[in-house]
């Protein structure tokens, strides 16, 4: 155990969900309304006061915090029903098409008409950079670059 507290969140359409691991290494969980601007601004915070009783508005202890998880039904429907708001794409200069290509799997391997999901994004950006399989820097991101292509 860290001594300090855990946080998984799941904030959804409706409701947001804490589990929380104590120092001691107990489990708890809260539960909040995602959007409840009379009683605070953001569920995941708010659920996080509330668990480590700390008033609104005051500081939250991060020395007492180990990690933060969070995920979002939210932004999981949004891509499954392609909803949202139009975004960009910004990927590694050559690779323009790859989620395009994706992996060219066929269930029907004989089909001359193939229909092609919808993407994600509106449009693709290429930027000269490059990780290696290792992570390592192979060529270097210029910002000035991309945020002038932004």
């Amino acid at each position: 155990m860290s001594g300090r507290w855990q946080f998984w969140i799941d904030r959804g359409g409706t409701f947001t969900d804490v589990v929380a691991r104590r120092p001691d290494g107990s489990l708890t969980t809260h539960k909040l309304l995602s959007d409840n601007p009379e009683r605070y601004q953001d569920a995941a915070l708010a659920g996080i006061r509330e668990l480590l009783r700390v008033k609104p508005g005051a500081p939250i202890p991060v020395e007492q915090i180990d990690a933060v998880k969070m995920g979002t039904t939210v932004a999981t429907n949004a891509l499954l029903e392609r909803k949202g708001e139009r975004t960009v794409l910004f990927i590694t200069k050559g690779f323009r098409d790859a989620l395009r290509i994706a992996y060219q799997n066929r269930p029907k391997i004989f089909e001359r008409h193939i229909v092609l999901p919808e993407l994600l994004y509106a449009e693709a950006r290429e930027v000269a950079e490059r990780i290696g399989a290792r992570g390592d820097v192979v060529a270097a991101l210029d910002e000035r670059l991309a945020r002038a292509d932004l």
